[in-house]
């Protein structure tokens, strides 16, 4: 029988000498993960649309003594996809984990009768095809360097039922398949698992959340509280870390146990 030797709980957490790429990561969901990996100790490139955003998330990745790197980064143009992972490399030398947290689309908005086959193909670019396309171009390296993690943004409406939100849904249901596809791909260097946050208050769901949608969501919480960005950073934490080196293939649903919808 081989001897348990359980590790130093600090090292479960561990991500000193490791480069992180987030993307959206100035803000809401993606900046909370951004911060939670420096805190472990990841050097963390910011890559967002929101180019001024993204050096003021540096600055604050950067209080915690690791490095930080800005780059402006529209995730449906190839050309910036590659010039990403070239500019990671080239500063930092490779890429262990791969945060790919950009996405949206039109749910809510997507009434099939009145949307274009152009919006509907938006929503897979956005969150099928551009998260498919940086784990192409970033596990190579990952490999090389004898660590990877990818973890991607999935949602709620991958598994709910709503009006409005075909697009959307099947988009982010599309995603939950293709993580649990590329774990057998990239394994066993690299592991891949998806975070689906429930409703959580960022800029975006604020825009929308009315007190009697929010008293309709938190009757069907079990925990009666919307969700914050850093309780989805937690989990995003959890699969980048060593903690979770026998996982791969995995979803998260981060929602304080129940469904929360906005019709």
């Amino acid at each position: 029988m081989v001897e348990f030797k359980p590790k130093n709980f600090n090292e479960l957490f561990d991500l000193s000498g490791k480069t992180a790429i987030v993307t959206g990561g100035a803000n809401g969901i993606g900046k909370a993960t951004a911060l939670r990996l420096a805190q472990a100790g990841a050097d963390v490139v910011i890559a967002d649309l929101k180019l001024e955003d993204a050096n003021k998330a540096v600055s604050e990745i950067e209080s915690f003594g690791v490095k930080g790197l800005a780059v402006e980064c529209n995730i449906l143009k190839d050309e910036d996809l590659v010039a990403l992972v070239e500019k990671t490399v080239d500063t930092f030398g490779t890429v262990n984990i791969l945060i790919s947290n950009a996405g949206g689309g039109g749910g809510g908005r997507e009434n099939p009768f009145h949307i274009t086959i152009d919006e509907f193909r938006r929503d897979y670019e956005l969150n099928v095809f551009s998260a498919w396309r940086l784990c192409q171009l970033c596990v190579p390296y990952m490999k090389h360097s004898g660590y990877g993690s990818i973890v991607v943004t999935t949602s709620m409406s991958s598994i709910n039922k709503s009006p409005n939100m075909s697009g959307y849904a099947s988009s982010k249901a599309a995603v939950n398949h293709m993580v649990a596809n590329l774990a057998h791909d990239f394994g066993p260097e690299v592991r891949i698992n998806a975070v689906g946050p429930g409703a959580t208050q960022t800029d975006a769901l604020r825009s929308v959340l009315t007190p009697e949608i929010e008293q309709k969501m938190l009757s069907h919480t079990p925990i009666k509280r919307l969700g914050e960005a850093d309780d989805i950073a937690g989990a995003m934490l959890y699969f980048a870390a060593p903690v979770s080196e026998w996982v791969s293939g995995q979803i998260i649903f981060v929602n304080g146990g129940g469904v929360q919808t906005l019709d």
